[in-house]
């Protein structure tokens, strides 16, 4: 089994009641938050990596690549790169 993500309890009660309720409109509402949660999630565990990949490069040149990539992933602009 691979790595595992943790959610927060919030998110994953949201995801519990639009799979297990029945209400159109609550589903509808649901969904959005969720999507935004997960988005968020994923989002992070993207930056997370990048940041690994900086921290772990075997050579200046990818360690440089990783720091460019992790910078954008942040929202840093590229003039203000250390």
């Amino acid at each position: 089994m691979g790595k595992t993500v943790q959610i927060s309890r919030e998110l994953f009660i949201m995801i519990a009641r639009y799979h297990l309720g029945r209400n159109a409109e609550e589903k509808k509402q649901l969904e959005r938050v969720i999507m935004r949660g997960l988005e968020e999630k994923l989002n992070a565990m993207a930056r997370h990596e990048q940041y690994t990949m900086y921290q772990t490069a075997d050579t200046p040149e990818e360690r440089e690549k990783a720091k460019q990539n992790y910078l954008k992933l942040i929202d840093i602009p590229e003039n203000e790169w250390c």
